[in-house]
């Protein structure tokens, strides 16, 4: 198998034979671990079964699957937008990248914890709070890599595309954002990741729906199980939206295969 088949079949969404193995090797030596745990001086609670595990994962209550969902969905889009026209006038304006490119330099370096504080001290909705902290983290990844795809669209191409003197929107349009999809798709596998992982975080700070609200109650009754199913769900929701972005990627970019 040549190295370009190699790296096609890690990318494919698909489960690899060597992904079920490691998973299987895992689950058995949870479950090993579970029950030697009370001779090994570790609380049976801290290591359950997987058993104990699966009742955990029949009372996942839907809705607040539904509303951790919503919230990814709906921050990540308005990310994209804010990130992408930001992007666009960057790039249309050197003055204004000059002065904003630093500014967002400076945000995508503050630590989340900072962004769910400022949160709790600036808003008063639970909902507002926690979409202004999955895009003030996810908003500045779609601007800095959409901005560097749009600088690194051939010279020649950009030469050609003026001479036929087009409007700002037809020179985005027909050019720069067909250019510049395969780092936008990227972008959007990274920010799934982090608005997840961020997400949970922000839903432990006042919300009472949402998964993080659930594990933040999983903690305080020391059900490690809970903690372990809805963290389950999470792996299983980004698993979930990774596979439709790969499917769009393989729709958008039929013309590399």
């Amino acid at each position: 198998m040549h190295r370009e088949e190699q790296r096609e079949s890690v990318l494919d969404p698909r489960f690899p034979r060597q992904t079920l193995v490691s998973i299987l090797v895992f689950a058995v030596v949870w479950e090993v671990m579970s029950h030697l745990a009370p001779s090994l001086g570790i609380p049976a609670f801290a290591i359950p079964s997987f058993v104990r595990i699966g009742q955990s994962l029949l009372t996942i209550t839907p809705i607040d699957v539904a509303v951790t969902l919503a919230r990814v969905i709906g921050a990540l889009a308005v990310s994209f937008v804010l990130g992408l026209v930001l992007a666009m006038a960057m790039y249309r304006s050197q003055s204004l990248e000059n002065y904003l490119h630093p500014l967002i330099r400076i945000l995508m370096a503050v630590p989340v914890v900072s962004w769910i504080l400022f949160a709790v001290l600036w808003f008063r909705g639970v909902e507002f709070r926690i979409g202004f902290v999955l895009v003030a983290v996810c908003g500045p990844v779609f601007l800095i890599d959409s901005l560097d795809a749009m600088r690194g669209v051939p010279r020649e191409l950009r030469g050609m595309m003026r001479s036929f003197r087009p409007t700002t929107l037809q020179y985005f349009v027909k050019l720069m954002l067909p250019a510049i999809v395969p780092n936008i798709i990227t972008s959007w596998k990274i920010n799934l990741s982090l608005a997840i992982r961020v997400v949970t975080i922000a839903e432990l700070v006042g919300a009472v729906t949402g998964i993080g609200h659930q594990l933040a109650v999983a903690q305080e009754l020391f059900s490690v199980a809970d903690v372990f199913a809805w963290t389950l769900v999470l792996v299983a929701l980004l698993f979930l939206l990774e596979a439709m972005v790969i499917h769009i990627e393989n729709r958008l970019l039929r013309w590399r295969a």
